[in-house]
Parts: structure tokens; C-alpha cells; sequence
């Protein structure tokens, strides 16, 4: 645990701020890296991630434009290796997803959800200061934040959520989520599989021992085989939002990703700025790379690997399917634009926010609109900075009220109801399956410096469209917030929910081997 001494950031200016509700005072030592409705705080220092491009627009023609590895920018550049270019390429884990599978794309009914938004609140927001208020608990754990009605019958939230509190006729809300860990990376990992490590086999995910697959892993190795309609056929089957693999700020979680199944099946990362610049982080190598010369550089590599094909079929297929999935990705118009966030309405952008998190929430609005079956939308890997070169996201142990009424409540609460709001008006939210919550919530009872601590053992999670009977309230803690009064809902159970609204089925699941014992659908959400 850490304890957080940093002052803080004025932004009495910041334009989503509520104008009633008594924000707190911020010490103004900051005040001139601030402007209106946004950060502007020096990026971290991170090697990998040094040298991002941003999506610039300019005319699109086929014969010159295409996406190149650090940026989205087109230009002239010198050759590079092929050995640089088979490092490009094996870093674009989203392409080995066919491997080991049968080629053959399969047509499937469509499921309730053709696509998947996981908004993820990574260091634990408080469930008793947003979605589960506790009004008339002892002083030590309700917190300052008055419980307002929502749409909602039986359904209250903090006076920090307004609009969602005007909104929640769209979405379900779940009381009672528990997890078994109260460590970020692992319960992370948990909050992300269904399982911990130890889990595999007949008493936990079915598997071999180890961290599981990503619930995003799942589905995109699921689409891969039984391809959708509306699937892109163009862009990853698993998408996070992103300066990096998401983490406590030490390292990453643990079982991020593909897990037992490899680096192949991690997701791919891209990082939306505040002012809605994209870039690859980990693709900056070959900095404006262009289409002609990776054409050119394409037949030449038909060329060299024959022999290889020759000698290690397996590998040589791996190794394969990731050039193809890179090259298709890299030279495809319509996935550039997929990622100009220019071609939105101001009135849009505006309503998201301006701010990395706001900005990548509609990215990931566009994305799923693209055909992408998974998109996580992470708060936070140096998402939402307020700290230089530090990342905290919602691991309030110090100071917790301050930031959740000048910053988390309020950024929450514009992004995701702008979020709802976008999928429904664009007739999305039927198809598009969003769950919004973190890998725990924090200590109901306040800490002795006026905060809250890690809490696993009772949180919340918000579910909407694809499926979803909005309108729900699910499960109630006890008078405390402390612990579930009825209906627990495990990680495993929320894997199951989103995978089987998402068309991997049980079937599907015993096949790949994995969210095979201990989870089903939510009761009630459904």
C-alpha cells in the first residue's frame, strides 16, 4: 500500500467540473500547467514507450496513405531490416489468435452482443462513494457525498453522479462483487480471468495451472473461428487503451493477456491522448514505414522464408498468420480511419471530454463500430495522470474524497453516461455490452488519515446493452458496505456473463478450456 503525499493539481478551471457540490480547494503550486478541461502534465519516462506518433489527418489516397508503426502519419523513410520487421510484426499479439485453430471461418448466429466495452477502474474505486452509498451507516464509514435518487427503483448513487443518476434507466448495477485478493496486480489479474494462478485444472479454470486468458483473449480467439458479419476483418479481435499492459504502477498484472495461452494472444495496445492524438506505443520502431515499401519489402520476404516454410511448418504458420494480421492492419485505409477521431463532431468530443480517458472512450465507441468484438478502456496506465511520472488511478489511500469530488466522481460520470448516450443514440447499445468496474472497491470503514484502503470483499460493477436488462439492481450489502447481504458475484461469473452474451458459449469454453468451473450467468442481469 501506498500512502499518497503529493499536493495536488488546481483545476478549479476544468470545464466538466460541477458548479455546485462544493468542490474541495487544491493547492495552486500547479496552477500554470493547467488549462481548461484537461492535464497537461510531463508524460512519464518510459523507454518503451518513447517516439509515439499521434493520428494526424491528411488526404487518403490508396496509392500513398496507409498506418504506419509509430504513428498515423504518411511519409517518405529509408529502408529498414527485415529482422526489425519481424520484430514489428511479432509484437502485434492480436494476430496469433488463429494459430493453433482450424483456418475455416465459420458463420455463427449472431449473439446479443456483437461487441464488448470493458471500462476498467484499475486501484479500486469506492463502491459506498459512487454506486452504493450508505447514508444512514456510522460516521466512520459513510463518507461526506450525499445519496441523490436515481430512474432507478431501489437504486441510489452519490451526489458525484448525476447524470448517471439520470441515465440509469440504460444500465444494471451490480452491489455485490467480491473478489479473493487484495493486491492490485493479482486481484487484477483475477478480476480479468475469473481466476488466480493456482486456479488451473479440475478446481479452477478448467486449464492447465497458471494465469488464465483474458476474458478479451477468449472472445477473440472465439471470433477468429466463428467470424461475425459485422467483425472487421481488418483490425485486432482484442483492443486495449493504453500506454501499456495496465498495472499497478510497479509492473503489470500478472495475468494480463493471453496467460497460459502465450504472448500471442495478448491484447494490442493503443494510447488516445487527451486531445485525441493515437498512437502504437509499442510499435515505434519503424517510424514512418510506407505502403509501397512494405509491399515491395513483402514479396522479398515470400522469398526468403520459403526454405523456412519448408523446414518448421508450426512455427513458420505462427509466425505467418502475425504478417499477415500486421500487414493488413498497417495497410488498410479504412482502418486509419477508423482511428481519426477528427472525422467526430465537436459537440461529440465535447460531450466525452477532454481528456485521455474521455478521448479513448469514444475511440472506443469507433472501435466497436469498426467490428472490433473486444475493447477494454482502461482508468488507468498513465491514462489520467495527476501526478508527474506517477499513476495512481483510483488507489485513494490518502485523500480519497478530495479527488473522488474534483476528479474521479465527476470524470466518471461525464465519460460514461456520454459513453451510454453515444452507443444508444447511434442505435449501438443493443449490440454493444459495456461493464464498467475495477478490481475491487476500498475499505467502507475511513482510514486514521481520512481515506479508504483496499477492499475485495464487496464492490460494485455498472452493465449495460448487449443483452443486459437494464434498470437492475443486483445483490445488496450489508448495512456497512462491508460484505455481500445476498447474491456474491465472482470474477468467474462475470466472465461467464460477458462471454456467453458475446457467443462463447459453454461449448466454446470447454473446448478452449477455460471459465469452465465455479462461474455462470448473473442471476437477474439477464
Amino acid at each position: 500500500m501506498r500512502n499518497r503525499q503529493e499536493s495536488h493539481v488546481d483545476r478549479s478551471g476544468a470545464s466538466w467540473v460541477m458548479s455546485s457540490g462544493g468542490v474541495s480547494d487544491w493547492v495552486a503550486g500547479h496552477s500554470n500547467e493547467i488549462r481548461p478541461g484537461c492535464v497537461t502534465l510531463p508524460t512519464p519516462t518510459c523507454r518503451s514507450f518513447s517516439g509515439c506518433g499521434s493520428l494526424e489527418s491528411e488526404a487518403i489516397s490508396p496509392e500513398s496513405v496507409m498506418l504506419s508503426f509509430g504513428s498515423f502519419k504518411t511519409r517518405d523513410c529509408q529502408g529498414h531490416s527485415r529482422r526489425s520487421f519481424l520484430k514489428a510484426s511479432a509484437a502485434l499479439p492480436f494476430a496469433a489468435g488463429l494459430a493453433g485453430l482450424d483456418p475455416q471461418v465459420l458463420a455463427a448466429e449472431a449473439p446479443k452482443a456483437k461487441s464488448v466495452m470493458l471500462v476498467w477502474l484499475i486501484g479500486g474505486p469506492s463502491h459506498l462513494d459512487l454506486f452504493d452509498p450508505k447514508p444512514k451507516a456510522p460516521d466512520l464509514y459513510r463518507g461526506p457525498f450525499a445519496a441523490i435518487n436515481t430512474r432507478t427503483p431501489g437504486l441510489r448513487v452519490t451526489e458525484l453522479l448525476p447524470r448517471l443518476a439520470n441515465l440509469s434507466n440504460k444500465f444494471s448495477v451490480v452491489r455485490t462483487n467480491i473478489n479473493y485478493n487484495g493486491g492490485h496486480r493479482e486481484a487484477g489479474s483475477i478480476g480479468m480471468t475469473g481466476y488466480s494462478a493456482t486456479d488451473g485444472g479440475e478446481g479452477g479454470g478448467g486449464g492447465p495451472p497458471g494465469y488464465q486468458p483474458h476474458f478479451g483473449s477468449i472472445l477473440a480467439r472465439h471470433r477468429a473461428r466463428h467470424r461475425l458479419e459485422a467483425d472487421s476483418i481488418d483490425l485486432p479481435g482484442f483492443i486495449s487503451l493504453a500506454r501499456g499492459p495496465i498495472g499497478d504502477g510497479v509492473g503489470p498484472n500478472f495475468g494480463y493477456g493471453g496467460g497460459t495461452w502465450g504472448k500471442g494472444h495478448d491484447p494490442f495496445m493503443f494510447n488516445c491522448a487527451e486531445d485525441g492524438k493515437v498512437s502504437i506505443p509499442e510499435l515505434n520502431l519503424l517510424e514512418g514505414l510506407t505502403k509501397n515499401r512494405l509491399a515491395s519489402r513483402r514479396d522479398v520476404l515470400a522469398k526468403l522464408d520459403a526454405l523456412r516454410r519448408r523446414a518448421d511448418q508450426r512455427d513458420f504458420a505462427k509466425w505467418n498468420a502475425v504478417y499477415k494480421r500486421a500487414y493488413n492492419l498497417i495497410s488498410s485505409i479504412d482502418a486509419n480511419r477508423v482511428f481519426d477521431l477528427s472525422q467526430e463532431k465537436s459537440a461529440t468530443r465535447d460531450a466525452y471530454g477532454h481528456t485521455s480517458l474521455g478521448q479513448s472512450a469514444l475511440l472506443g465507441r469507433r472501435l466497436v463500430e469498426a467490428g472490433v468484438p473486444f475493447v477494454q478502456v482502461n482508468w488507468s496506465q498513465y491514462v489520467e495522470v495527476l501526478f508527474p511520472n506517477k499513476d495512481y488511478g483510483w488507489d485513494t489511500h490518502s485523500d480519497n474524497f478530495g479527488l473522488m469530488a474534483d476528479w474521479h466522481g465527476p470524470l466518471l460520470d461525464r465519460t460514461l453516461s456520454a459513453l451510454l448516450e453515444d452507443l444508444d443514440q447511434r442505435g449501438l447499445l443493443e449490440t454493444t455490452l459495456v461493464c464498467c468496474m475495477g478490481e475491487f472497491g476500498r475499505t467502507p470503514r475511513i482510514n486514521n488519515i481520512g481515506s479508504r484502503d483496499h477492499w475485495p470483499h464487496c464492490y460494485f460493477s455498472v452493465w449495460a446493452g448487449g443483452g443486459i436488462q437494464p434498470g437492475r439492481v443486483i445483490g445488496e450489502s450489508d448495512p456497512n458496505g462491508e460484505h455481500p447481504a445476498t447474491d456474491p458475484v465472482t470474477p468467474a461469473m462475470v466472465g461467464t456473463t460477458i462471454l456467453e452474451l458475446a457467443g462463447a458459449t459453454s461449448a466454446t469454453r470447454a473446448e478452449l478450456q477455460v471459465l469452465q468451473d465455479g462461474g455462470h450467468v448473473i442471476d437477474g442481469l439477464v
